[in-house]
């Protein structure tokens, strides 16, 4: 009986962790693309081709679906990018540069920029979302840090490499309104030759 009952578990929270990503993923996808205010719990289960109810279920509050959803994306994206550069690119900065520009430039920037808006404007979701921008931004840095083969003990080098993270976030904002590659290609060139003069 027991061996029955731990067989029938295994699939249940296979399926229970399926129903989980694709919420998460529908959430970033609405957000992304409906912004706050037309990203209900509603819209993001019929999205995943789940239950309002299994929704729910998984996350009591809106909030905790938003703020989820965004450090899951956060997350696989970090993984992802780690994985371009298995043996650390520090030879090759101009390419660590454009993945970390391309960092902001997708889906997950759109869905990040519409809950910072709106955390500005909802007192419950602010200190959520600040304290998640704190994580990712951290663990970022850390990522941009490892892959330029930076060392932060030298004077000025933090600055720049938060100074490429900031430029990077900039570009993702013009991103939104204009797509223009040619530009940001001329860009992420310099801040690679400026790394490569800073950091040696």
């Amino acid at each position: 009986m027991g061996a029955v009952s731990t067989v029938d578990r295994a699939p249940k929270q296979d399926r229970s962790r399926a129903t989980r990503q694709r919420l998460l993923e529908a959430a970033v996808a609405c957000l992304a693309e409906h912004g706050w205010a037309g990203s209900t719990v509603s819209v993001v289960a019929e999205r995943a081709g789940v239950s309002r109810g299994a929704a729910q279920h998984h996350f009591p509050t809106r909030e905790d679906l938003f703020t989820a959803a965004v450090e899951y994306v956060a997350e696989e994206r970090s993984t992802a990018l780690r994985a371009l550069f298995p043996q650390g690119a520090a030879g090759d900065r101009r390419a660590v540069v454009a993945a970390l520009v391309d960092l902001y430039t997708g889906p997950l920037f759109r869905a990040a920029l519409h809950l910072w808006v709106a955390a500005s404007n909802e007192a419950q979701l602010r200190p959520r979302v600040t304290e998640l921008e704190a994580r990712v931004g951290r663990e970022t840095h850390h990522i941009a840090v490892d892959l330029l083969g930076a060392d932060e003990s030298h004077p000025g080098v933090r600055e720049t490499v938060q100074g490429l993270l900031d430029m990077a976030r900039g570009l993702g904002l013009a991103n939104l309104l204009t797509d223009d590659e040619p530009r940001r290609e001329r860009v992420v060139a310099q801040w690679a030759a400026l790394l490569d003069e800073t950091l040696g």
